[in-house]
């Protein structure tokens, strides 16, 4: 079965409800660019991910889409919204850069997160298949410390 065809399981814990204003922006930011309806559907199978900040227990690159959302199925943080989109497109290369800010809290201390990301991607075949992505470290770090 190809990768069009192919469902994804919607029961999978990397489709919980507390990562939607991320997928969302993410999908805005890419709109007409990737097939998808989720974030997930727009990610190829053999998609990479670099996370170019450094936090104990937090993989530097990800391969692979299904290892990705088994990653993602753990992640806590109550996302509330997104916002401060910027898109810049190079058609010619296939990549996108998006820039936005997601809001939310931080369940184990219940402070508040506000954090900043600059995500490079790489598109092929309107789906992702290289994803790099920068962020305010410092703000994350401050809002996950006890």
């Amino acid at each position: 079965m190809n990768e069009q065809t192919k469902p994804l399981d919607r029961s999978h814990g990397a489709f919980r409800k507390n990562a939607d204003a991320f997928y969302n922006i993410i999908q805005e930011g890419l709109k007409g660019e990737v097939d998808g309806v989720h974030f997930w559907d727009t990610v190829a199978e053999d998609a990479v991910f670099e996370f170019l900040y450094h936090f104990p227990g937090f993989a530097t690159k990800i391969e692979g889409r299904q290892a990705y959302m088994d990653w993602f199925s753990g992640y806590t943080n109550e996302l509330h919204s997104a916002d401060n989109l910027h898109i810049y497109k190079d058609r010619e290369q296939g990549v996108i850069t998006l820039l936005y800010e997601v809001h939310g809290t931080i369940p184990h201390n219940g402070k508040a997160y506000d954090n900043r990301f600059c995500s490079i991607i790489t598109i092929k075949n309107r789906k992702i298949v290289y994803w790099k992505d920068y962020m305010d470290s410092l703000s994350a770090y401050t809002a996950m410390a006890q």
